[in-house]
């Protein structure tokens, strides 16, 4: 992690002004600890309007259909994993970074294929001998 700056890739590279972060108390089970330090961090990050990222990106990251994601195009990251609070910041941005990196993975379009003749010519040959194996088990051979 470098001061100043979330590094996606080596292109991209977020300034620390654009992320929010917000110290809550965790929550669930942790003793005494966690009903009086904050050490939850809520980190968000405004994708719509963010200039550091390229506009494909930003396209791909808001067409995912996350939860996380606000109807105002701001990504929420809860952070809770650990016991302090700097652990917990380093996980939310980090787990921001592995969001934004998926966004710069382009899926190959998917190619439409045919069955070839053997594999139709299989199925239909085991559809016919399944057929005959049960109208075998129904016959009134036993009368």
């Amino acid at each position: 992690m470098s001061a100043g700056f979330l590094i996606i890739n080596s292109r991209i590279r977020i300034p620390d002004d654009e992320l929010v972060e917000r110290f809550v108390r965790a929550s669930g089970a942790g003793g005494q600890n966690v009903n009086k330090v904050s050490s939850a961090v809520e980190l968000r990050f405004d994708v719509l309007n963010s200039p550091s990222l390229p506009q494909t990106l930003r396209e791909r990251v808001l067409a995912r259909r996350d939860r996380r994601l606000t109807g105002d195009g701001v990504l929420v990251i809860d952070a809770q994993r650990f016991r302090t609070q700097e652990r917990n910041r380093e996980d939310a941005r980090e787990r921001l970074a592995a969001i934004l990196r998926e966004g710069l993975v382009v899926q190959a379009p998917r190619i439409a294929t045919k069955p070839t003749r053997a594999s139709q010519r299989r199925r239909v040959d085991d559809k016919r001998s399944r057929s005959q194996l049960k109208r075998g088990r129904s016959s009134n051979q036993w009368d």
